[in-house]
């Protein structure tokens, strides 16, 4: 949608097509309350898109300005392996060939 046609609100429609998606169950009491906040919520948002930004503002991350072409820098790989895996494998119900051993979950298909 272009930017000068952003809506203001969400939809009843909508809304029952996003809790459907989710597979969110809700009572009539929990939609109205949940489509409320929504809303609010996206209102502050168009709200804080109003605010003037001077073209050059970098963006940042939690502080940390990243520009073009900038990396946080990687740290070394280090492999610590567990002295004595047996005994974290000692303390499963169930182990296969020094593999802990789960149950099968039998697949379900969604509605």
């Amino acid at each position: 949608m272009p930017e000068n046609k952003k809506r203001n609100e969400i939809t009843l429609e909508e809304f029952g097509h996003l809790v459907q998606l989710a597979a969110l169950h809700l009572d009539e009491e929990q939609s109205q309350y949940l489509l409320h906040e929504l809303n609010n919520q996206l209102k502050v948002i168009r709200e804080l898109e109003t605010i003037p930004l001077s073209e050059d503002l970098t963006i940042t991350t939690h502080g940390v300005p990243y520009g073009k072409g900038s990396k946080a820098e990687l740290r070394e790989d280090i492999s610590d392996p567990f002295p004595s895996p047996d005994e974290i494998t000692a303390q499963a119900p169930q182990t296969e060939e020094g593999y802990l051993s789960v149950p099968d979950i039998p697949h379900t298909t969604l509605e």
